[in-house]
């Protein structure tokens, strides 16, 4: 199956842009399933539950999260009743919302999708992510409860994505960092074959600072002195992601691939879907 994972989406210029370029990316590359991180779609700071709906619209069949995920309230709410909105696993039991869901591709296959959150360097401080790894993995093995096992894993410290990997290397289909607004260039094939990336990026304006007008970060740098809020970059966006070749016999990566299409960054598509 082909599987694409779109990055944080930063503010308005983020969003649209993967709104009105979603539907031919999955025409043009016969895409069977698409997950976008989107919780920073709101001004950067969290989603709302129409921007959520336009991102599904858009042919999105998940919406993960992550630190964000509740900075607008309202999302305290819907975060329940919609099915494919996820949010980071390991937040305590009793958080409106779920981690995890089994969802339909357009070939067919069970998509097992988890969203965990990092530890270090993250606020806030969640439970264990590698025990709650191991609570869905073991809910839902790959290859008896669903063909393929996708896991969002936002995190800031790239040896703690990692070593998250090599965790669930053999035992999920695909690790996707998130968070860090940065495309990695270590996309792989793990050992047990399980595909990798440490970072995504974002889908936002890249003359910025992680999709922010960079006025304010730089002045922060200078002074240590506020002078306003941080503020979503408006210019032209860049959508960055990773996509995926899964085999339908093991549920494991065949192929993976960074994605770029944009004005700031260098373009690339996986040579596999041309």
């Amino acid at each position: 199956m082909r599987l694409l994972f779109l990055g944080d989406m930063v503010g308005k210029t983020g969003r649209t842009a993967v709104w009105e370029r979603l539907p031919g990316m999955i025409s043009d590359f016969r895409l069977d399933f698409v997950i976008v991180n989107g919780e920073n779609a709101a001004g950067g700071f969290g989603i709302t539950e129409d921007i959520f709906h336009r991102t599904i619209d858009a042919g999105a069949d998940v919406v993960t999260t992550g630190n964000h995920v509740f900075d607008q309230r309202e999302a305290l709410v819907f975060a329940a009743r919609e099915d494919r909105f996820l949010r980071p696993a390991n937040f305590p039991g009793g958080t409106p919302g779920r981690g995890s869901g089994v969802y339909m591709a357009r070939n067919g296959a069970s998509v097992m999708v988890a969203n965990i959150m990092g530890r270090v360097f993250m606020h806030p401080e969640l439970d264990d992510p590698f025990q709650a790894a191991e609570r869905e993995l073991s809910a839902c093995p790959l290859g008896e409860q669903a063909d393929v096992v996708v896991i969002d894993f936002h995190a800031e410290a790239t040896s703690e994505k990692m070593c998250f990997g090599h965790f669930v290397d053999g035992r999920a289909s695909l690790v996707v960092g998130t968070h860090t607004h940065c495309p990695t260039g270590d996309h792989q094939i793990l050992n047990g074959g399980t595909g990798y990336i440490s970072d995504a990026g974002m889908c936002g304006d890249y003359d910025s600072s992680l999709g922010f007008d960079k006025e304010e970060p730089v002045n922060r740098f200078l002074t240590k002195v506020p002078k306003g809020r941080f503020e979503a970059a408006s210019g032209a966006a860049t959508i960055c992601g990773v996509g995926a070749n899964i085999s339908d016999r093991t549920g494991l990566t065949e192929n993976i691939a960074p994605l770029r299409l944009g004005p700031r960054l260098e373009e690339t598509i996986p040579a596999f879907w041309r």
